[in-house]
């Protein structure tokens, strides 16, 4: 896909304007970690249950009108689908989600309830960018890629600005440190753009942490070959885009790798201390943390991004 222009921070702030007129903020806790209190933006409690639906309206919203009614094409394993579905519905637009045939039925089945259109793949044998880009291509629609893209990088980042105001408000001043959890980057790189002043961290699961290399290289590496299976699957993304990665390098973040143990403790905390489901994926920032993967300190954010969890895997989780 072309680029025709970088993702900025005005552009996150125009993002948070558009959000702010059709939604409330997002709720943020307060939870307390080794003695530091943590403030936890609870994106898993957004109407499609994750925060993608910010870059999804930002992005359809800045489609002219001729080329709304040729509808989008998205890929994802769930909750972009459920994003683009979400906004595509309130614009009337018509939608199209290219999903792996191993997505969550959960996540698969509310955004089928959205109205859209669904074609599946094999995510091991099969490109779905490939696949999205030829369908797009044969409807005369718009491809809205999950984190490479401007616009969707830019209204994700709207979740780092609504957090800083209500950290203000509660007193806690503004954030410091910012640990995200990243597939492609796009949620990360948005925040990164947000909130210049914080030090930004962003959490993989292991064997999927190519972004976490890839800053550490100062090049793109891509995900080995034969990567773990994990239950992350919102975060099982191979080759981050050289847009999100240029935001993240120019800024400095670093990364870590959270196991998959690690992952499942977070949840239960999350759900023990918080009275939050967070799916695997939404859970990786919070383990990094409760893990000791990243120092602690004041102001503390945590963005916990998603809670379309599988509810027989995670009685499994809440098990132990």
């Amino acid at each position: 896909m072309t680029i025709l222009r970088q993702p900025t921070r005005a552009g996150v702030r125009d993002a948070a304007a558009k959000l702010a007129a059709i939604l409330p903020p997002s709720p943020l806790f307060i939870g307390e970690i080794k003695g530091f209190s943590v403030a936890f933006k609870a994106e898993n409690l957004q109407p499609v249950g994750a925060f993608k639906l910010r870059g999804a309206w930002h992005r359809l919203t800045a489609i002219d009108a001729e080329s709304r009614s040729k509808g989008v094409v998205a890929f994802s394993s769930g909750n972009h689908a459920q994003g683009i579905a979400w906004a595509a519905k309130r614009l009337g637009m018509p939608a199209l989600i290219v999903m792996p045939s191993d997505a969550p039925i959960v996540k698969r089945e509310a955004t089928l309830a959205l109205g859209v259109e669904i074609v599946s793949y094999d995510r091991a044998s099969e490109s779905r960018e490939k696949i999205a880009a030829g369908l797009a291509g044969a409807r005369g629609a718009v491809l809205v890629p999950s984190f490479d893209d401007p616009w969707v990088i830019e209204g994700q980042g709207s979740a780092g600005l609504e957090a800083a105001k209500q950290m203000e408000k509660q007193g806690m001043g503004a954030p410091t440190r910012v640990i995200v959890p990243c597939g492609g980057g796009g949620l990360a790189a948005g925040i990164a753009l947000a909130l210049p002043d914080a030090a930004v961290t962003v959490v993989e699961p292991e064997g999927w942490d190519d972004m976490r290399r890839s800053l550490e290289a100062g090049w793109i590496e891509p995900v080995g070959a034969n990567p773990p299976p994990t239950a992350c699957d919102s975060l099982q993304t191979k080759l981050v885009s050289p847009l999100t990665f240029d935001v993240l390098s120019r800024r400095g973040v670093t990364g870590v790798a959270v196991s998959e143990e690690e992952v499942a403790v977070a949840q239960r905390w999350a759900a023990e201390k918080l009275r939050l489901v967070v799916e695997p994926g939404g859970a990786v920032a919070l383990a990094a943390l409760l893990a000791g993967k990243v120092e602690m300190g004041e102001g503390m954010l945590v963005i916990l991004s998603g809670g379309n969890v599988d509810l027989a895997a995670y009685a499994r989780v809440l098990a132990g």
